[in-house]
């Protein structure tokens, strides 16, 4: 059984620099460990011939599909502030781009595929633990609404990868709307290649940008587009206590998509200065960072396409200083709209903005569960407040006194309200204790917990949801929860 791939290959054609010529190096023995039948069927696959033993060597890498154009693509990045003028696909090659059955473009790219021209002396593999949990993640954050890279499946090696210790080898098999970075646009900026700058922004524009391309100043349009996608995705990675952990710029998509998933991990109590990655030790990418470090990586763009913005200097950084403001706007406004909803608020009223950082202030002094406490707000709203238990009493009864007369203001239905409540407030998300136990299961060959974590995360605004084990409050833990890169 032959599995087709409907590739039509536009980033390959640009050429070097942007990318290098690499084939996979095969593995010793591929084992089809998952495959996400929904992301296969939607992306036009035979589910069949994926799961044959020819699909797990098209995915482990050790066939090449027919159409496939396989490359590493090159790109720069300041990582913890620091600039590294060329990082590129270490561990990955980008098999070539598919049409899905909506007529959408995805990249296809293996992560853990063997050396690349830009390893840096790495041996380009992954290990299993990093690779189910970025499946176990991403597919949670989708089902979670927010804009994500994809996992198609997860592929034993047979081999081993040396980190502090032994590792069973694998690899994932990533889908994106493309892998295009903010470092991407470094790389050539480094190199004052303004040529090539321009042709990868044209190349983006009609990718994912087209209503740039009518525009009077198509690069600020650019500018603008880019600006808004990532004030929209970092609101919502707020709005559900995501922590990315390692908000690189060659870590932050050009397509307004979460990438890389490798210390990422999400809230339990609520505490803004939360850090979770081993390598932050300043808590640069702390949970309450992420928006300050978004317009940080977005300055870093707006300085590759100054030249592209205006020929005079001067009104180009006023442009660019323009559209960075814009995304603090847009970032405001979405953050504020979501945290309205999750409050149970349907209509925008002057001093919400204040009735949203009282509560999370309260939240905060008592460290409460940051997905229960909001879930469980939809019960208060619907008029059990006894599911809400703060040490500060008096405090909570202050603030909820303001809440309830503020819902009156909208006038909804109590029921109406919770159900509304309920849809952007999850009752499970990926519970840090939970991911770690899966992992460790699998990792010994049990990979029992890794399925009934990853169904149950599919499912995580649903009533029944509620009553799941995965919706328990996690154990108290002696030390803080800490993640690696796992590279």
């Amino acid at each position: 059984m032959t599995a087709h791939f409907n590739f039509d290959n536009r980033y390959a054609s640009l050429g070097v620099p942007f990318h290098r010529p690499t084939l996979p190096t095969p593995v010793a023995a591929p084992l089809l460990l998952k495959l996400n039948h929904g992301l296969a069927r939607e992306l036009g696959f035979d589910v069949e011939a994926l799961e044959s033993a020819e699909g797990a060597e098209i995915l482990a890498g050790n066939r090449i599909a027919a159409g496939s154009e396989p490359i590493a693509t090159a790109y720069a990045g300041h990582q913890f502030g620091n600039f590294v003028p060329q990082l590129g696909d270490g561990r990955a090659v980008l098999l070539g781009e598919i049409i899905d059955r909506h007529g959408a473009r995805r990249d296809l790219q293996l992560k853990g595929a063997g050396p690349t021209p830009y390893s840096r002396g790495g041996d380009g593999r992954a290990g299993l633990g990093p690779v189910l949990r970025e499946y176990l993640v991403s597919e949670a954050m989708a089902a979670l609404g927010i804009p994500t890279t994809r996992a198609l499946a997860a592929v034993a090696t047979g081999e081993w990868v040396m980190r502090d210790r032994p590792l069973p080898g694998a690899v994932l098999t990533r889908v994106a709307s493309s892998h295009i970075r903010v470092g991407t646009f470094q790389f050539f900026a480094a190199r004052r290649d303004e040529a090539a700058l321009r042709r990868l922004a044209d190349h983006v524009i009609e990718r994912h940008y087209p209503d740039a391309a009518g525009s009077e100043h198509p690069y600020r349009a650019l500018l603008d587009g880019v600006c808004a996608r990532q004030a929209a995705l970092v609101a919502r990675w707020m709005q559900i206590g995501f922590v990315h952990g390692v908000m690189n710029t060659d870590n932050m998509s050009i397509a307004g998509e979460t990438i890389d998933y490798g210390p990422c991990a999400f809230l339990d109590a609520y505490d803004p200065a939360t850090v979770f990655s081993s390598i932050d030790r300043n808590g640069r990418y702390a949970y309450a960072n992420q928006p300050g470090i978004a317009s940080w990586n977005l300055a870093r763009l707006a300085e590759c396409l100054l030249d592209l913005l205006d020929p005079d200097e001067n009104r180009a950084v006023e442009i660019a200083q323009d559209s960075l403001a814009g995304f603090a706007t847009a970032f405001h406004q979405a953050y504020l709209d979501g945290f309205r909803r999750k409050i149970g608020l349907t209509q925008a009223r002057e001093g919400d903005d204040v009735l949203v950082q009282d509560w999370l202030g309260l939240m905060a002094r008592e460290k409460a569960d940051f997905t229960r406490t909001f879930r469980a707000l939809g019960r208060a709203a619907e008029g059990d407040e006894t599911v809400l238990a703060f040490a500060d009493a008096d405090g909570f009864g202050a603030w909820a006194t303001r809440w309830r007369a503020r819902l009156d203001a909208d006038a909804l239905d109590p029921g109406q309200r919770r159900a509304q409540m309920d849809r952007v407030n999850p009752a499970i998300i990926p519970r840090n204790h939970h991911v770690e136990a899966a992992l460790a299961a699998a990792m010994e060959g049990d990979f029992a917990p890794f399925e009934t974590l990853n169904a149950a995360l599919a499912e995580p605004y649903g009533a029944s949801a509620e009553g799941s084990v995965y919706a328990a409050l996690p154990p108290r833990a002696d030390e803080p929860y800490r993640t690696f890169c796992g590279t």
